[in-house]
């Protein structure tokens, strides 16, 4: 796509097919799980993970301290971006992606997000409400834009010095703010957050799970003062704790970037339905890090669509749409550091475009 055709807005009307003739146009084999094809991918991100990690632990303290000072950031880096596929797997658990067995998806995803410090369970709810009002501007989970009411954002943020706070806050502590104080989330009645049983995110029958993720979260944090006692704070800093870092901050550019676009609407309830909150997504091309990712930077729109779709049949099913979605459909192969620079500046507050009647359609603006 040009320049141009990357910042043109996606019709808002609604479309002229539904779900199920989307479905129709993608092979039938796309929906099929296999336990063999998603261990596969879990045993090899296992094995990376572990590579690195003996790589960094046994020959890096041997290099010259020069080296180190190299080598220890492209060890962060790689681990963390490894994590970051760990954790797409996890993800892929909760949306019952993994397997055609509900009990295996929810006992690898515990694993997968407990090891990488996010409370399983409670991920996996909260997200599903995000699923279900996607670009709700009242009922979407995350990433709800301001409006331009707020001045913090509209007017004290909205400038060069207040882009650069906003983005090194967002990449660095964007995960735990949002799991912890549920920032960049709906608002809730009383303290929200995914590791309070009684948070308004969750009802009453998934408060037990959301105990059980905290034992899980609990059980690695433990792990952590054992090798903090044993082995050191500069070690398990920079063996475990910078990767997860890393990790995050991965976790963000992901979100982030597949969901905030200045081509993208949101809608009140006046507006909105699920097909086109569904669509107003965005696919990504993280480079060479679309495998490391398992492609679900590409592959979004059509997650978000049929969530269920595995990861290693989602690029042919997003083929298999695209005719279908024509305009609808939205990909922007900006450089991923350029992409988020450029949204940051430009995606401030969302308002009603002045010049139309759909007054429960909202843009951003900057």
């Amino acid at each position: 796509m040009t320049g141009k055709d990357v910042l043109e807005r996606v019709p808002i009307s609604k479309p002229p097919f539904g779900i199920g003739d989307l479905k129709k146009t993608i092979p039938p084999h796309c929906f099929k799980r296999s336990l063999v094809h998603s261990f596969a991918s879990f045993f090899r991100d296992l094995i990376i993970i572990y590579a690195f990690y003996y790589l960094a632990a046994n020959y890096i303290p041997l290099l010259p301290q020069s080296l180190s000072y190299v080598a220890w950031p492209v060890y962060w880096f790689a681990q963390g971006s490894i994590l970051m596929g760990f954790w797409v797997l996890g993800h892929e658990c909760g949306h019952h992606a993994f397997s055609e067995y509900q009990w295996i998806d929810d006992a690898v995803g515990f694993f997968i997000h407990s090891v990488t410090l996010t409370p399983y369970f409670s991920f996996k709810y909260s997200h599903r409400s995000h699923h279900a009002h996607t670009n709700s501007i009242e009922y979407d989970e995350v990433y709800i834009p301001k409006r331009k009411s707020d001045t913090l954002f509209s007017e004290f943020l909205n400038n060069g010095p207040g882009n650069v706070f906003t983005l090194l806050l967002r990449t660095t502590m964007g995960l735990p703010l949002y799991l912890i104080f549920n920032v960049y989330g709906r608002d809730y009645e009383g303290f929200a957050n995914h590791y309070l049983p009684q948070s308004g995110i969750f009802n009453n029958s998934e408060r037990g799970q959301v105990v059980l993720s905290d034992v899980g979260i609990m059980a690695v944090l433990y792990a952590f003062y054992h090798l903090f006692v044993t082995q050191g704070v500069k070690s398990t800093l920079f063996l475990y704790g910078i990767p997860l870092f890393v990790m995050s901050g991965f976790f963000v550019f992901l979100t982030y970037l597949n969901h905030t676009h200045p081509s993208i609407a949101h809608y009140d309830s006046t507006e909105w339905d699920w097909l086109r909150g569904a669509l107003s997504t965005i696919d990504r091309d993280f480079g060479i890090l679309n495998g490391v990712f398992h492609n679900a930077n590409q592959t979004h729109v059509v997650h978000h669509l049929f969530p269920t779709i595995p990861h290693y049949h989602a690029i042919e099913a997003r083929e298999a749409v695209k005719p279908m979605l024509g305009d609808y459909y939205k990909y922007d192969d900006t450089p991923v550091l350029k992409a988020m620079w450029r949204d940051t500046k430009e995606c401030i507050y969302v308002e009603p475009d002045e010049s139309t009647e759909k007054k429960g359609v909202y843009w951003y603006f900057k």
